[in-house]
């Protein structure tokens, strides 16, 4: 649905939870979020050292809603006080919630709206675009959590409604987008996994790409039967060559 003095999708919004040390991606996301705003209703949270949340209030002034975290929120994991204070703001029933580094483009965006119809939360996969050595790395991981299952995406659309009927989740946890997941389904909430909607994610650099593999080792315990496969590789190995199975 389309509003007449806006030209907005009235029933979609979107929500970004941001947290910056450094401005080395304002120009790319800045021109992103331009483009965002011209479709949906967007509400960046920022929670980054007021020089740069000034920085973005003034470069972003008229594009987005930006805002800082409540002030009543304090879990150990921002990026939970950021959606949390996002989806406080919501006004749609529909909303994206997107990692800084995600990128929709305008079918996407129209899908997930049209599947949160039947779903109270949508989980679409990630590919990245380009794709240097880490990102191949990366994609790698990604394929084999697809398949045993599905990946865990930086993006998911959520029902408004959903959402506050849940009370929110725990953000006192390491891998938030799982306890996300789980309150869902706890709460009676239908996930919807579509396996077949990709949406778009620029690599991280090289450095924080190394400083992300123990912290995603946590992808290992959300894939039980995975985790089962790759503890059985050096036992298996083991095992065959003692029978002189080497092949």
């Amino acid at each position: 649905m389309t509003d007449p003095n806006t030209g907005l999708n009235a029933g979609l919004d979107y929500v970004l939870p941001l947290r910056w040390e450094d401005d080395s991606g304002l120009a790319e996301l800045t021109g992103y979020l331009r483009w965002l705003g011209r479709r949906v209703r967007v509400i960046v949270v920022d929670g980054s050292p007021p020089a740069l949340f000034d920085r973005h209030a003034t470069l972003w002034n008229g594009l987005v809603l930006h805002v800082r975290p409540d002030a009543d929120l304090g879990f150990a994991n921002g990026k939970v006080n950021g959606v949390t204070t996002g989806m406080r703001l919501a006004r749609a029933e529909h909303v994206v919630i997107a990692d800084d580094d995600v990128r929709y483009g305008a079918a996407e965006l129209a899908r997930m709206d049209a599947l949160l119809e039947t779903a109270d939360l949508v989980r679409p996969q990630n590919y990245f675009d380009p794709l240097p050595w880490h990102a191949r790395w990366d994609t790698a991981r990604m394929l084999l959590n697809r398949g045993f299952g599905a990946d865990y995406p930086g993006t998911f659309g959520v029902r408004r409604s959903a959402f506050r009927k849940m009370g929110g989740y725990d953000g006192d946890v390491l891998f938030e987008n799982l306890e996300l997941i789980r309150t869902v389904r706890a709460n009676g909430g239908r996930e919807h996994r579509a396996h077949d909607l990709y949406v778009r994610r620029l690599p991280p650099a090289v450095g924080r790409f190394w400083s992300q593999r123990v912290r995603q080792a946590y992808d290992d315990l959300a894939q039980p039967p995975r985790m089962l496969f790759f503890l059985a590789v050096l036992p298996a190995s083991a095992a065959a060559l003692l029978r002189r199975r080497r092949g």
